[in-house]
């Protein structure tokens, strides 16, 4: 039995440091900044809106909820494991999809809506993805860290609030 728990919690570690190594480790969003990047993202119904290292899957809910088709990539095991239970029980599920799987993988070509936060160690390949890959424009929100070749159409620094920057392709 033993032997069993201390491999998951192997899996479990293994995956939370590869999630880090390749972009950010897991920090869950606040509440109330998900309410945020909705109302700077005005989503609608129809659009497409990725989270790169969604998580627990907050904002993807919340996109959905706003109508959205809304995708999650996650390669750490623990949070996509609480956001596929999350998924479950949603009312919107039909229009939620969580990847366990790395989104320097995935296609970007239909996407409206792109958030993210990540190390900025990360940001000079994810800007050269976005830019090859993302239709004109399509929204990009960066969550405490601004891209350092980009201009935000909008900053959000709302008082003791992480800074979250807009971008339009």
């Amino acid at each position: 039995m033993w032997l069993i728990i201390f491999f998951i919690g192997l899996a479990v570690g293994a995956t939370f440091a590869y999630a880090g190594f390749r972009g950010a480790p897991w920090v869950p969003m606040r509440r109330g900044d998900v309410e945020r990047v909705v109302r700077l993202a005005e989503i609608k119904p129809g659009q497409t809106v990725y989270d790169l290292g969604c998580g627990d899957g907050r904002l993807l809910f919340a996109a959905a909820a706003c109508g959205a088709a809304a995708r999650g990539f996650e390669i750490s095991l623990l949070p996509w494991v609480i956001a596929k239970v999350r998924w479950l029980f949603s009312k919107h599920r039909a229009r939620v999809a969580i990847s366990f799987k790395d989104f320097w993988f995935a296609n970007f070509y239909d996407v409206d809506i792109v958030y993210f936060f990540l190390m900025p160690a990360a940001y000079p390949r994810l800007q050269t993805k976005l830019q090859k890959e993302l239709k004109p424009g399509a929204m990009v929100l960066a969550y405490v860290w601004p891209f350092p070749d980009w201009k935000p159409i909008q900053v959000d620094e709302t008082p003791g609030r992480p800074t979250i920057y807009v971008y339009r392709k």
